[in-house]
Formats: structure tokens, sequence, C-alpha cells
């Protein structure tokens, strides 16, 4: 395992050129390591090197990229006068031997439990790590700081920018990274006192193994992912590694399901424990006060906000800042995101709700809905939905999963089968009356019309920007 951001005579290879993948190999090679990069999409390691040229698959070209301009917190934390002459060269991982390299970083969406060069490595002795881990390595030679590491089948994203944006409101300087916005390694370092809030999905924590954060939050468990875990008790034990690598005194903030039930805290003694349900119990906010929260409406989001009350509760954060912080917090792109009110008609973009427990709550949070449902599914039902279908007026299917779901909800509401989204978008608008909310809730991944949520989300506010 690496010891410190002096990485002089160490070398590793790096499978995956997104943002945080270009990120790591410029951290690498600013700490005066040998880079090994690769990417299926010649594009990108094209846009890495300074060199026009890269070759072919299996080959390698040396490049340098001494004077990669990105900025990171490991170039300020590198003290030796060596820092940023590393090298760089271009090759698959699975053609080359891997024999005497001192890890393997791979982004978040490699599927360790399948993919060739996983196997390849364990094989070969290599530690399999990601940049979070990078980030842990290079603690001890930042300015002193705490990191909250916030992980979770749902919420973690607004919970993590309501933590970032109450430590602002504070005056304590804070970053968001993990997985929201942009990588912790292209970011510059905090000052003293300052705060990491790192989001943290399962796939960060299974490539992370020395990161103790100084608060450690789990917002809840539900299934999600089984493809890459064995069973949901393997999906469960991953989360339950955020605190595993905590040391003793260390803060835990957890739901009281995933504490009961999966026994997240079993193999993490000495931690201080609080529960997220009870948080409003000993604080002088109320529950009532959710009211006089634009952005955190639905019991979803009362839960997100007492996870944050908590922590930066644990941060020395005052109630009165806390309090002023909830009421200004604008939200997240995405999630329970107003996009417009036309006619007396509110719409709301949800698109980041991408199995059913994550739409639950948005179909709580209304009174009278005209609900856009659909997409790939993640399971073959919409029982985690149920509670909350007398709230639906009206349902409009879409996508792979849209005959499927429209068969499910015929016996308690009116469905029509829209098939796209701009069909949805016009078909719920001309039925909506005063009053009611046209909510794009999806409760599946958006693949199969979509890049991704946030084009999802995107073609949602652009269907309700054109109507007449």
């Amino acid at each position: 395992m690496i010891a410190s951001p002096d990485w002089r005579g160490k070398r590793f290879a790096v499978l995956g050129l997104a943002r945080s993948g270009v990120a790591t190999v410029r951290a690498l090679l600013a700490g005066g390591a040998e880079v090994v990069a690769w990417d299926s999409d010649a594009a990108k390691r094209e846009a890495l090197s300074p060199s026009p040229r890269v070759r072919g698959e299996g080959q390698s070209e040396a490049v340098s990229l001494v004077a990669a301009p990105l900025p990171t917190s490991l170039r300020s934390a590198t003290l030796s006068p060596q820092a940023g002459r590393g090298s760089l060269s271009f090759a698959d991982p699975e053609s080359i031997d891997l024999t005497g390299f001192d890890g393997l970083v791979v982004s978040p969406g490699v599927p360790l439990n399948r993919h060739p060069v996983a196997a390849k490595a364990r094989a070969a002795g290599i530690p399999i790590i990601g940049d979070i881990e990078l980030f842990a390595q290079a603690r001890a030679a930042l300015p002193p700081h705490k990191v909250v590491g916030i992980t979770g089948t749902n919420g973690k994203s607004t919970t993590t920018a309501l933590i970032h944006h109450i430590l602002q409101t504070a005056g304590i300087p804070s970053l968001m990274g993990g997985n929201i916005g942009l990588p912790i390694l292209a970011q510059e370092p905090l000052p003293e006192g300052g705060v990491y809030v790192l989001e943290l999905s399962s796939y960060q924590i299974d490539l992370t193994y020395s990161l103790d954060c100084d608060v450690a939050v789990l917002l809840n468990i539900t299934p999600d992912h089984l493809d890459r875990y064995d069973g949901f008790a393997g999906y469960a034990a991953s989360k339950a590694r955020l605190f595993a690598m905590q040391s003793p005194g260390r803060n835990a903030v957890v739901d009281v399901v995933s504490a009961a039930n999966y026994e997240v805290l079993s193999s993490s003694p000495g931690l201080v424990a609080s529960f997220i349900e009870d948080v409003l119990d000993f604080k002088p906010i109320r529950a009532g006060e959710q009211q006089n929260w634009p952005s955190l409406q639905g019991p979803h989001n009362l839960l997100n906000a007492q996870a944050a009350i908590e922590v930066c509760d644990i941060l020395g954060v005052d109630i009165k800042t806390i309090r002023s912080a909830l009421t200004s917090f604008t939200g997240l792109p995405h999630r329970m995101e107003r996009i417009a009110t036309r006619n007396g008609v509110t719409f709301v973009n949800d698109s980041k709700a991408t199995n059913p427990e994550s739409t639950a709550p948005a179909l709580a949070a209304f009174d009278r809905i005209h609900w856009i449902v659909g997409g790939k599914a993640k399971g073959a039902d919409l029982d985690a939905c149920r509670p909350h279908f007398g709230h639906v007026a009206r349902a409009f299917t879409i996508g792979d999963a849209g005959p499927l779901f429209a068969s499910l909800l015929r016996d308690t509401m009116p469905v029509e089968e829209a098939g796209t989204l701009a069909a949805a978008v016009a078909r719920a608008a001309a039925q909506a009356q005063p009053g009611d909310t046209v909510l794009l809730s999806p409760a599946c991944a958006s693949f199969d019309q979509f890049r991704d949520f946030e084009q999802r989300g995107d073609a949602f506010r652009a269907a309700v920007e054109a109507l007449r």
C-alpha cells in the first residue's frame, strides 16, 4: 500500500480516465510516481496526453505531464523537490505484467466482482484502490482538518450538499468531493480547520482502506446494486466498512434500522454513535420547522436534515446558524427540484429517484400528483411506493418499464402509457388542475432512453418549458 504522498519510485496502473481518473493520474505524477494509464476511449487518452500520438491497445508510449496545470490537494502535500516529475505511459492493464506495481487505481464503475483486470491484480498481489484511498493516505501531509463521510442508498447527495452549505454559512472552510462535484484530488487543499465533506458510494468504499472519518454517516440501506455483491448482506457489509475504518472515539451517525437490522457498527467498537431518527428529540430545532425549508420537503428530506444537523452540531456549528442554513439551502438539481409553476400547477424534477425506495418519499411530499414513472427497472415491483398511492391522481408510464408498471398500477389509480417523457409531460400538464403537482420521479434508471439521470432531468425541464 502507498505509505505517503511522496510517490517517487512507485508504479501505479490507472484504469478509467474520466474526471476522477484524470485527477488521480495528475496527483500521482505530482508525487513523482510512474503511471501507466488506460481508457478504452482513445479520445480520453489523447485528452490527457500532451502528445498527439497514442498507440494502440497493448502498446505503451511514454509521455511527460510535468507541466500539467491541474491543481491538486496532493501537489501541495508533496514535500519533495522532485514533485511533479513522474512519468506517464499508456497501456491496458489487462495486457501488461502487473508484477511489481504498487497499486491498481480503478474507477468505482469497474465491477470488481467480474472484471478480469481485478482478478489479474489480485493474482499478482497488487492492491486495488480508488482516488478516495489516495486522498486518505495524503491526509497526514495536509493542514489539520476533519473529514465527514456520508453513505447510504438514498439521500447522500442532498445530505452532503446540505452539510457543506451549513459549514459555509458558519464560515468554516469546506469542500465537497467523492461522488459529488469535482474529484477530491482535483481540488486545492483546505486551510487549517477545514472540513472535507465526502459523498461515498458503496463502490468507492470498496476501494478504500484507510479513510478514518471524524464523522461517518449512514442514512439508510435498501436493496440496490445487487449485481455487484453477494446478495443484500454483501451490500450492507460494504456500507459498514466506512465505520470499520474509524478509530475509537470518532463519531458515527446512523439510521436506527441499519444499526439494528444490519449490525453496521458491530465491527466498530469505541465509536460515539447517534441515531438520525432521535436527533430532533435533543435539539432546539423541531420537525414542524420543516415548512420553513423550501428545498427540504418530504419525510426523506426531514431525515436528511436531521443527519446534517447532528453532523454540524458535532463539528461545533451553533443551532442558530444551522437553522438559518436550513432555510437558505437551495437544493440540488434533479432531486425534488421545483422547475416551474404554470397555471397553479407545480412541476417537480426528481429524476435522481432511480429506485422505488427513493421515489416513495417524493410521493409522500405532495397531496395530488400526476406521476411520471418508468425507465430501466431495477426490480419487478413498486411495493415501496404503495403506501403513498393515495396521493397519485394519475400515473404516466414511460420507457422499458412502462408496460410492466402500467399493469402494476391500474388496479389502484388511472394510468396512461405515455411511452416518452415529452409525451408524459404534455399529457400530465393537460389534465392537472391548480394546486396539483406534475412529478417526474421515475423509480428507475435512465439508461433505456437517456445517457444518465441528469440528461433525463434536463429533458423534463425542456418539456416543461416547451408547454404552451
